[in-house]
């Protein structure tokens, strides 16, 4: 088990805020959290990980103190067993591939650890490369093998796939889980994208002004438990067109466009720009805003 609870003033553009977090999380499971900007996620993962000092509280993880503000107690980055993959990938410009994992290596670990991420990552083509030689994902899939370079027990990811475009996210998603499960880790990630969250979490927890507000499986957050289904997908409205009595609402799922039908009382609760969840019952699509 893993336990966090702490307290730390943070100032943003909207003023000071307290973030104020108590939260558990079980070995080996896929957590993400979610949130708009400002709301405290990157310090959560800063103060979790060493990089960042609450004014109190305390961090529990398998029975171990790696934080207890009352005793003085604070571990160092470097004897916290984490990965953190970043948005950049920080990679070594002059260093290639396997070098970058080499570098991270521990001096008592075996050399093969690296062996065998370049293999579970499919890096072996890569490996003898330079950074500024590979595209975006490619960065990302290395950036992701030098986070497990360690063999972490826990995996912080913020927004890792973000920068990348539709095809690449899902490949990434998939290395992502592949280690995830590979490993054992117990993973936590920040993300945006309703389809992303859906498909890759366990659990998802809900971030506003320093609090988490709402933590429970993603469907059961976006759907609020008002919207049932055989099929669901996850999307964001980007036309609206009235014809006659009714509007055609064009919603992107993935790379796919679908076009739901809608009154005018119904249309009137959405914008474009929306996520929405798209709901089939009954061969009757059911269009509701994720909130």
């Amino acid at each position: 088990m893993i336990k966090l609870s702490f307290r730390k003033k943070l100032w943003s553009s909207s003023g000071d805020m307290i973030l104020d977090i108590d939260l558990s999380l079980f070995p080996g499971t896929f957590t993400t959290l979610y949130g708009q900007s400002g709301a405290g996620k990157t310090s959560l993962f800063r103060i979790f990980s060493g990089l960042f000092a609450p004014e109190e509280g305390h961090i529990l993880v398998d029975g171990v103190k790696w934080l207890d503000t009352a005793k003085g107690i604070n571990l160092p980055p470097q004897k916290r067993k984490i990965g953190f993959l970043f948005q950049d990938y920080a990679l070594f410009p002059n260093m290639t591939v396997k070098e970058n994992l080499l570098f991270a290596l521990n001096k008592k670990q075996n050399k093969k650890t690296v062996a065998d991420l370049i293999e579970i990552i499919e890096l072996g083509g890569l490996q003898h490369r330079l950074p500024d030689t590979l595209s975006g994902g490619q960065k990302q899939r290395v950036a992701l093998a030098r986070a497990l370079v360690q063999k972490p027990e826990i995996l912080l990811l913020d927004e890792p796939l973000s920068a990348l475009d539709y095809t690449m996210r899902l490949k990434l998603q998939h290395y992502v889980l592949q280690v995830h499960r590979e490993y054992k880790l117990t993973t936590l990630m920040v993300s945006h994208d309703v389809a992303e969250i859906l498909k890759m979490s366990d659990r998802m927890l809900v971030l506003e002004n320093g609090k988490i507000v709402r933590q429970s499986t993603p469907v059961e957050i976006f759907t609020h438990k008002e919207v049932s289904g055989k099929f669901q997908f996850s999307g964001e409205i980007v036309g609206m067109q009235k014809q006659d009595f009714i509007f055609i609402i064009t919603i992107l799922i993935g790379n796919e466009l679908v076009k739901v039908v809608a009154d005018e009382a119904e249309a009137n609760n959405f914008n474009i720009g929306d996520k929405v969840l798209v709901a089939s019952k009954a061969f009757n699509p059911i269009i509701k805003k994720i909130v």
